[in-house]
């Protein structure tokens, strides 16, 4: 895992704070404030895979295992995050849509280029991917269902696998609950949530977007508690809400009066690894009693995360949702960015061939049908990064 291109390529792909000021130079001339060393998908990949192999050690999980599946958690993501999933989403509907996940497994099992076994059929070569076992693909796998097959709401744009890769998800799922994300599979899911909602506010915080103190005024507060019950924690009352962010307010340790001094830089640095250690702790605290000691592994428990845990995650969710993916300026990165994207996609559909990588290129010529070539297509456009996505536009459309 370490050493394939599919986790290279995540260090030029943003993770929230751009590492460059946006094009347009602000109020009055001035270049609005950035961080020059904000979190990519990589380095939130390798955050992620040290929170998860510590609370899946502690929890008695294989610690590579779970490692692993949060190194493999973001890999599906293409060029510009969740704003470029949305639209590829609407290109690749005629294929059965996009979704970062799925395309995750797809890239560990059939697209990264690392083993090739005979077809049974044809004895072509055929790729495996990373040739990895039942466990770790099920392990890296956080929706394990096909498109509208979510167990409690079918109508959830969230998904695990394309129909072109069933065969190999049935393979790996043999035997399993179905519906049901393995024990690696919620540590992972858990450390994911742990270190973006910690780590996105760190980065508001170095970037200038976020002032410790609004969080203290109640117009402030009641946006965040807005954003954190539409989209982090569904049927969240705002009285819980203040509540929790109150407890993480109330904490010595809480980063008060941030002003980017070293002395502040190393109290928010504590700051995040109390935090880290807090909703960790309470996992495994919940986790044992609820189960007791013991190792636990694939479909042996369910890792347990107390609400007012859950709560704390949401709030800082919501937080950096509001100061840093909120801001006006972002807006009109993002707006550019789908369009390029979607010019993009218009731009490769009406030449591929051309335009395609020889990879890719590969897989179009072999398709036997629409879907297919433009499936291959889309892998093209999400394997980019940030940059180059925007390099290939350049390119295709002049």
């Amino acid at each position: 895992m370490l050493h394939s291109a599919a986790l290279r390529r995540l260090a030029g792909k943003t993770q929230v704070v751009p590492a460059a000021p946006a094009a347009d130079p602000g109020p009055a001339g001035r270049a609005p404030a950035f961080d020059a060393t904000p979190r990519t998908r990589l380095t939130h990949s390798l955050e992620c895979a040290q929170v998860g192999r510590e609370l899946g050690a502690a929890l008695g999980c294989d610690p590579d295992l779970v490692e692993m599946a949060c190194l493999a958690h973001d890999l599906g993501h293409p060029p510009f995050g969740h704003n470029g999933e949305r639209v590829l989403n609407g290109i690749a509907e005629p294929c059965g849509g996009f979704e970062g996940n799925a395309q995750s497994l797809r890239l560990l099992a059939r697209l990264e280029p690392k083993r090739f076994v005979p077809d049974r059929i044809t004895g072509e070569p055929l790729s495996v991917g990373l040739n990895l076992t039942r466990a770790a693909l099920d392990a890296a796998t956080k929706y394990p269902w096909p498109r509208g097959g979510h167990p409690h709401s079918p109508r959830s744009p969230k998904f695990g696998v394309y129909e072109d890769d069933v065969p190999i998800f049935e393979w790996y799922r043999q035997g399993a609950p179905e519906g049901r994300t393995t024990f690696e599979a919620q540590v992972m899911d858990w450390s994911d949530d742990v270190a973006y909602s910690v780590h996105d506010v760190e980065d508001g915080l170095h970037a200038g977007h976020l002032n410790p103190a609004s969080l203290l005024a109640e117009p402030e507060r009641r946006e965040v508690f807005a954003v954190a019950a539409d989209r982090y924690a569904p049927g969240a009352e705002p009285d819980e809400l203040a509540e929790a962010l109150d407890r993480l307010l109330g904490q010595e340790w809480w980063p008060h009066g941030y002003d980017g001094s070293s002395v502040a830089q190393a109290r928010l640095k504590d700051a995040t690894s109390q935090l880290i250690g807090r909703f960790c702790l309470a996992a495994e605290g919940a986790t044992r009693a609820a189960y007791g000691t013991g190792r636990f592994t694939r479909y042996h428990a369910e890792l347990v995360v107390p609400r007012a845990t859950r709560l704390e995650c949401a709030v800082l969710k919501a937080v950096a949702d509001r100061y840093v993916i909120q801001r006006a300026d972002q807006e009109l990165v993002r707006a550019d960015q789908r369009v390029v994207i979607a010019e993009l996609g218009e731009a490769l559909i009406a030449r591929a061939p051309d335009g395609l990588d020889p990879q890719f290129r590969a897989l179009f010529d072999a398709a036997g049908d629409d879907r297919g070539r433009l499936r291959a297509i889309v892998d093209q456009i999400a394997s980019l990064t940030d940059t180059s996505a925007r390099g290939l536009h350049a390119r295709l459309t002049g």
